[in-house]
């Protein structure tokens, strides 16, 4: 079965979609067909694949307008397809309101195109509105890009509660498959502080690789491209190849 993941955090500025970037390329770069799925209006995943938010995208696919497999681009890295995002997306929160069943939408449209990747990763928004809501929905797993500071933590135990809320409700079984500690900085005693925090309380949740704070990755999105395809011998690069194959070991 495709593992569906959707990379969550409510807070902005941890690392969400330089997650979903490069851990999708990761897995790429280790021959896995993987799926970028961008759920957010700003569209930053889709900009740091060196792509322009011209239709189709997703929009026009939850609408129904649009075949998913019509909206799919090929992002130039191996094994690595993105199905994009623009601002039309913002007409989600107001425009599903009242339609039946809205929540699944993004789970039945991807249905129709599952069978051609092994993994998909959805990148959603800085918020638990109704775009997060679907990618919930559709995952089968949760991802958390978590900063190592002190609100995060705060930020954490809501995100926790509301996965708990959907997976009662809407998708029985989905739960927080792994927690990526970004930003990493280990030589500030807070950053050590979190983490021992986080890995006391979530245990094996937490993934043992973390993202250190690189340069060079946060250079990599204003080129269009993944790290691995930026500078493949930084730091970055080596913790998302890292993470990747631990991911392969936790979801084979």
């Amino acid at each position: 079965m495709t593992a569906v993941f959707a990379v969550v955090n409510q807070k902005g500025g941890v690392g969400k979609t330089t997650t979903s970037i490069n851990l999708a390329a990761a897995l790429g770069a280790l021959e896995m067909r993987v799926l970028l799925v961008d759920c957010d209006p700003q569209g930053n995943a889709t900009r740091g694949l060196g792509h322009e938010a011209s239709p189709p995208n997703l929009y026009p696919v939850l609408a129904g307008e649009t075949p998913a497999a019509a909206a799919i681009r090929p992002t130039g890295f191996p094994h690595l397809d993105l199905l994009p995002a623009d601002r039309e997306l913002v007409g989600v929160e107001i425009e599903f309101a009242d339609l039946p069943g809205w929540e699944a939408r993004l789970r039945d449209r991807l249905a129709e195109v599952l069978a051609g990747y092994d993994y998909v990763f959805l990148d959603c928004p800085p918020s638990l509105g109704r775009l997060t809501v679907l990618a919930l929905t559709a995952a089968t797993e949760v991802l958390v890009p978590l900063q190592c500071e002190y609100f995060a933590l705060e930020g954490l135990s809501e995100l926790v509660a509301t996965v708990r809320r959907v997976g009662s409700s809407l998708n029985p079984g989905l739960a927080i498959g792994g927690i990526i500690l970004t930003m990493y900085d280990d030589r500030m005693n807070l950053t050590r502080d979190v983490e021992a925090e986080v890995r006391e309380h979530f245990g094996e949740a937490v993934f043992a690789t973390v993202v250190p704070r690189n340069v060079r990755l946060a250079e990599a999105p204003s080129h269009g491209k993944p790290i691995l395809q930026y500078d493949i011998k930084s730091r970055g690069a080596e913790a998302y190849l890292a993470l990747g194959r631990e991911l392969l070991k936790r979801n084979p």
